[in-house]
């Protein structure tokens, strides 16, 4: 098999993997090298359905010995196989950007004949772009649950970016769906990787020549809706994980049927809904102060499908509005649906010289068709005082031309009577 339809086969392989975003990556070409990443990051192009295509994004191999009842490489599965050599997947890479058709590489693979095995392959292909093609490009690598500590370290030194992705948010589900798999396996090099980040940190405040470790950070990647837990589970996954683990990103693929297999639900499309309010509450653990057990709890365990999480928190807690708006600090502003994280430093930053008015508050950019409903100006109301949540929450679906539906459960056989 030649390496275009090998290219074909392992690049539509790798079209489920959605954590192959690039950011805050500084990697200055050398003398007589190609490539270089800039303080800013990569430059990113998106494909129809929003997965990143400015990388060169491949397989390895798909030729796996694990048969994970989701994926469509699982051993079972009669599908057309290949494998890359190294000095393939280094061509491609090198050709590709030499034509300005990417802006790096990423990299994952099917288990081929163990993990070791399968990542030692892979840290030797970016070892040869950086030690003896001189690439300075980006590379996101990912790491193949069950690997060396050894591999994992090796790997960090050359790539920008890696990841483990921990696929399913409990054991409970990998045992059902992936059985070769194991928390464990995922959760060790997680930590390991996280552990290198904070040394070569410090090392390099010591000194600068000091190596680098995955300067671009870690990610993960968890499937939506191909197992039963809830979105509360998966958010108090992502905080530990945020917290322990000194991730960058988590980020959510809504579950996309490639495999009939009894153990998985039955879907009329994939739930790309509940994968989109997954993200929006990931942003507010990250960059807007909230707790997981803020935005849901045991007894509301699902996000509202209705509104963003913001929004549904803020109706669910009157007591915290009105926000005076030229009183307000930073933190209590990013609670206000209709106030981002740039809006509120704008607020700061402007009523350091005068007031805030409403016409101001339009120009720094404050949603008003949601933020009127939770705030006040220098006293004075935009809505009248006795609006109840309910009323609340019909004028602002009337006035983004929404109707409700209530959620939908999925199906998951053989777990639910």
């Amino acid at each position: 098999m030649d390496t275009l339809a090998k290219l074909q086969i392992l690049s539509g392989a790798a079209r489920y993997d959605a954590s192959c975003a690039s950011s805050g990556s500084k990697r200055e070409a050398s003398p007589g090298g190609i490539g270089n990443t800039s303080q800013s990051g990569i430059c990113h192009s998106w494909s129809d359905d929003g997965r990143c295509i400015s990388l060169l994004k491949i397989l390895l191999s798909n030729d796996c010995r694990y048969d994970c009842a989701y994926c469509v490489n699982r051993s079972s599965n009669d599908i057309e196989r290949a494998s890359f050599t190294a000095r393939e997947v280094v061509e491609l890479t090198l050709e590709f950007y030499r034509r300005n058709y990417i802006e790096g590489l990423f990299l994952s693979s099917a288990v081929m004949q163990s993990p070791d095995v399968t990542m030692d392959r892979m840290v030797k292909i970016v070892e040869t772009l950086r030690q003896e093609e001189q690439f300075g490009g980006y590379i996101h690598l990912k790491i193949i649950p069950g690997c060396s500590s050894e591999l994992v370290r090796k790997a960090g030194l050359y790539a920008d970016r890696i990841s483990v992705n921990i696929e399913l948010p409990s054991q409970v589900s990998l045992q059902r769906l992936a059985p070769q798999k194991h928390k464990d396996a995922i959760l060790e090099p997680m930590a390991l990787i996280g552990r290198e980040i904070t040394s070569s940190l410090i090392e390099r405040k010591a000194d600068r020549r000091a190596p680098r470790f995955a300067p671009a950070g870690q990610s993960t990647q968890m499937i939506i809706g191909a197992s039963p837990e809830n979105d509360f589970q998966i958010l108090s996954l992502s905080q530990g994980l945020y917290k322990k683990m000194h991730l960058k990103r988590v980020y959510y693929s809504a579950y996309v049927p490639v495999c009939e297999d009894s153990r998985l639900p039955v879907l009329a499309s994939p739930p790309l809904l509940r994968e989109h309010r997954l993200y929006q509450a990931d942003w507010l653990l990250r960059f807007y102060g909230f707790a997981a057990d803020e935005i849901l709890s045991d007894d509301l365990p699902f996000l509202d499908e209705t509104f963003d999480p913001k929004t549904a928190w803020a109706l669910r807690h009157p007591e915290f509005f009105p926000v005076e708006i030229n009183r307000a600090d930073y933190t209590t502003l990013l609670r206000v649906p209709g106030i981002g994280v740039t809006s509120a430093k704008r607020i700061i930053a402007a009523r350091r010289f005068s007031a805030i008015t409403p016409e101001g508050m339009k120009k720094i950019g404050v949603v008003m068709k949601r933020a009127k409903y939770f705030i006040t100006n220098s006293g004075m109301r935009f809505e009248k005082p006795v609006r109840t949540p309910a009323f609340v929450r019909q004028q602002l679906l009337l006035g983004e031309g929404r109707a409700t539906e209530p959620p939908r459960q999925l199906v998951f056989p053989g777990l639910y009577p």
